[in-house]
């Protein structure tokens, strides 16, 4: 981050995001069940989603049914009354919840996100560097996954928790169809028409 001389005499903060091509990724998804997929992406063997490089997230923990995110906490993340914007709580459950499905499914199968319910139950400010969110699954079905999540500070402070419950979409048909595949963090982005997730 670097700082210019502000028009009203406050220092300017800017910051530079840079991020690899991420079709590339899912390419590479297609052939791969989730689990060695996202262990892929934590190794550094496959590049994160823009969304990750943008709000500094990453995963630090992949295992069946479980993924642990980091996230760094900046002004960049901030909302007008100072401290992290819920957008960004929202965006770290649903990528943590969401990962931990896909860690579950097979090769060639993918999912997408049905719901998400988020609760914000404390601040979050540069006081607290970063936090982890932890997303396991609860109940995994032929084409319903549902799973939790928790936002926690370095001393354990729960910052955010959250439930969501995902469909599993079918593997590639026989004639040659391939399944919808998720968004975003979640898996490999195809053009969506008006569901507004965002993402």
């Amino acid at each position: 981050m670097t700082e210019a001389a502000g028009s009203v005499g406050a220092p300017v903060r800017q910051r530079i995001v840079t991020w690899e091509d991420p079709l590339v990724g899912a390419a590479l998804a297609r052939d791969l069940s989730g689990l060695e997929y996202l262990q892929a992406i934590a190794a550094g063997r496959i590049a994160p989603a823009p969304i990750a490089v943008l709000l500094g997230m990453s995963i630090l923990a992949v295992e069946p049914g479980r993924v642990v995110f980091g996230l760094d906490v900046g002004e960049h993340l901030y909302n007008p009354i100072g401290s992290v914007h819920g957008g960004v709580f929202c965006t770290l459950l649903d990528s943590a919840m969401g990962c931990a499905v896909h860690a579950s499914l097979d090769r060639g199968q993918a999912y997408t996100t049905l719901e998400l319910k988020v609760n914000l139950v404390k601040a979050l400010t540069t006081k607290t560097p970063s936090v982890v969110a932890t997303g396991q699954v609860v109940s995994a079905g032929r084409r319903v996954i549902t799973a939790s999540g928790q936002i926690t500070g370095p001393d354990g402070t729960l910052y955010a928790h959250a439930t969501t419950t995902c469909l599993v979409l079918d593997p590639r048909s026989a004639a040659g169809q391939e399944a919808r595949p998720a968004p975003g963090l979640n898996g490999p982005e195809q053009p969506r028409g008006g569901n507004g997730n965002g993402r």
